[in-house]
């Protein structure tokens, strides 16, 4: 693709394509193989993180919390948490003071589930990761790491 472009425009420089390219096609292979110990515990992704966020933090939290801790929009974490919660793996709580807030935890069906998962998933990780030496692995975690604070950074500057 990029040998393409720059034989019908020379004179750019291609080279951002080479990484922009290369972290969306990882990024699409990685979705469409999905993780397989998620996919056999009959859950997504955003679902998993959602779990996740609870079960680290290991105190209840708000949708509104939910939603900047794995980094999703609020519309998607209300779809997953209906979906979480008629599974029996999250539960809901109301406020006392202010009954449009809602208070979510896991149960325990939901905490032995990331527990149970959470080593299988890691190893599913350590294995997709495996063609990279764990030095490299490394270095390739601390310069997304980089790209990822320069962008959280930079987000509303980039959309005008």
């Amino acid at each position: 693709m990029v040998r393409q472009w720059q034989a019908v425009h020379p004179g750019l420089d291609t080279a951002p394509m080479e990484v922009i390219g290369r972290i969306n096609r990882c990024a699409a292979l990685l979705q469409q193989a999905e993780d397989a110990p998620l996919r056999r515990a009959e859950l997504s992704r955003p679902e998993f993180d959602l779990l996740g966020a609870l079960r680290r933090t290991g105190h209840e939290l708000t949708p509104g919390e939910l939603a900047r801790e794995t980094f999703s929009s609020g519309a998607a974490v209300t779809k997953r948490l209906k979906h979480l919660t008629e599974r029996g793996l999250v539960e809901r709580r109301g406020d006392t003071r202010d009954r449009r807030v809602a208070h979510l935890r896991l149960t325990d069906a939901g905490r032995d589930l990331v527990d149970g998962i959470l080593p299988e998933q890691l190893a599913y990780e350590t294995a997709v990761l495996s063609a990279l030496a764990p030095e490299s692995q490394s270095e390739l975690a601390a310069l997304l790491g980089g790209l990822l604070s320069g962008l959280e950074g930079r987000m509303g500057a980039l959309r005008t």
